[in-house]
């Protein structure tokens, strides 16, 4: 039995794709939010985490980046599979560069998906297809994971302040990074780094 755990913010969703997966006889599934995506893989120990990469969450304080040092230095192998859209090549960075053994573009079918989870959990790497051309576009991002994730938050609208105490950082370190965000993207000014950074895909 392949213990799968996913983690989606959409409540109504995340109960959709957990019944869709559900009915396999060989996956059982347990669902998540973000914010308590660790804590549920410590009690769960999957041996697979489905993460939807679109969600703001995914790169906040409770997002990919911690729940994959879990995965690395928890008990038992636990593989990572990316829930991403082609059209945003920002997530996938941010999946990649956390080590994330699949990719699975949002647009598959649902056989794709329980090929995914059934390949990763023998520790195989799982790329859709679909996603071939955004990896090429990630690859070419200007920007840092560091400040994607703090472009990111910046896009949903949080203050130079709240970015802060999210990420456990200085609102100097945030407007340094602001800063070189604005530079890297030949912005005016934060509000264009956001227009920017959206037409493009990388939030």
């Amino acid at each position: 039995m392949i213990r799968v755990l996913l983690v989606h913010d959409t409540h109504l969703l995340r109960a959709a794709l957990a019944a869709l997966i559900g009915r396999e006889p060989d996956l059982e599934v347990s669902a998540s939010s973000w914010t308590h995506s660790v804590a549920e893989s410590r009690a769960l120990l999957p041996h697979v985490c489905v993460v939807d990469m679109d969600s703001p969450e995914a790169g906040g304080p409770y997002g990919l980046r911690e729940l994959s040092a879990w995965c690395d230095t928890g008990d038992g192998a636990t593989a990572l599979l990316a829930l991403a859209t082609a059209e945003r090549p920002g997530p996938l960075r941010r999946a990649y560069e956390q080590r994330v053994l699949g990719y699975l573009s949002k647009n598959a079918s649902p056989g794709r998906l329980i090929e995914g989870i059934r390949r990763v959990a023998k520790g195989e790497r799982y790329i859709d297809e679909s996603l071939g051309y955004s990896f090429l576009q990630a690859s070419d991002i200007p920007l840092t994971n560091r400040e994607l994730t703090v472009l990111s938050l910046a896009a949903e609208g949080a203050s130079i302040g709240e970015i802060a105490r999210s990420l456990h950082l200085s609102n100097g370190t945030v407007r340094n990074y602001m800063a070189a965000i604005t530079r890297k993207t030949g912005a005016r000014n934060r509000v264009d780094a956001i227009r920017i950074s959206r037409v493009e895909g990388w939030v």
